[in-house]
């Protein structure tokens, strides 16, 4: 289950608010950009692997998942930490390499989804969460309000669906799992408008020379991973709370 939001990734770029300019769009289109190609990387790995059952031998045997195939469920939180704590350090290649690599191994881990959920019922939450993203993130970028005050409280909703979670790992309570998949859509609907509008201030201070050339390129990298993790956080809760398992 993706959980992790890295809109504390881009947190200590400075931006200087500002009336909307063409460089500040182009920014912006620039992170979607990055974001639908992760998302149809991701689309197409998970397709690849759920119809072609050598490749899928590789991760799941008659007794479970294979070595490679927990390494695979495991691999994505350490693609993010990587480049979150590593913004500074890497380069802007280096990091779109990861995010690709990223893109990748999560597609992998989504043809489980694919395998365990009728096809109807992806594709019914797929079209949801893209249109409720798609709400969002227009909200985000044309509001006037300022959303910076709910950033804090929305990571703790993070932080609040992660602890539940683990707790129900262990107790195995359908209602609580219930609860937890709303607030979860709840949560991420939220990040979804404070993070486009905390890009779009972010880009408007790059067009007054805030950030660096190289930054920039590093910041929409990080930017379209942040609004990548928004979406299939989405997604995957929704599919919790509407997705219909295969017999």
């Amino acid at each position: 289950m993706e959980i992790t939001n890295g809109n504390s990734n881009y947190s200590n770029i400075s931006y200087v608010p500002i009336g909307e300019k063409t460089n500040t769009r182009s920014f912006i289109a620039n992170v979607f950009l990055l974001m639908f190609i992760a998302l149809g990387v991701s689309a197409l790995f998970a397709w690849q692997f759920s119809v072609n059952e050598n490749w899928m031998s590789y991760l799941i045997s008659p007794v479970g998942l294979t070595g490679l195939g927990k390494i695979t469920l495991f691999a994505p939180l350490g693609f993010v930490l990587i480049m979150s704590f590593g913004f500074r350090r890497l380069s802007a290649p280096v990091l779109m390499a990861l995010f690709m690599a990223y893109a990748i191994i999560n597609g992998i881990t989504f043809s489980f989804i694919l395998l365990a959920y009728t096809p109807g019922s992806v594709l019914g939450c797929f079209l949801s969460a893209s249109a409720m993203f798609g709400v969002m993130a227009f909200m985000g970028y044309t509001t006037n309000q300022d959303l910076t005050k709910f950033g804090k409280i929305l990571m703790m909703g993070v932080i609040g669906v992660l602890i539940a979670m683990v707790i129900n790992f262990f107790l195995h309570s359908s209602g609580l799992d219930y609860l937890i998949s709303i607030i979860g859509v709840m949560v991420f609907v939220g990040l979804t408008a404070y993070d486009v509008q905390k890009l779009k201030r972010i880009g408007e201070g790059i067009e007054y020379g805030d950030v660096s050339a190289a930054d920039t390129k590093k910041v929409s990298v990080l930017g379209a991973l942040t609004l990548y993790l928004d979406f299939i956080n989405i997604f995957l809760f929704l599919l919790r709370l509407f997705g219909d398992r295969r017999n």
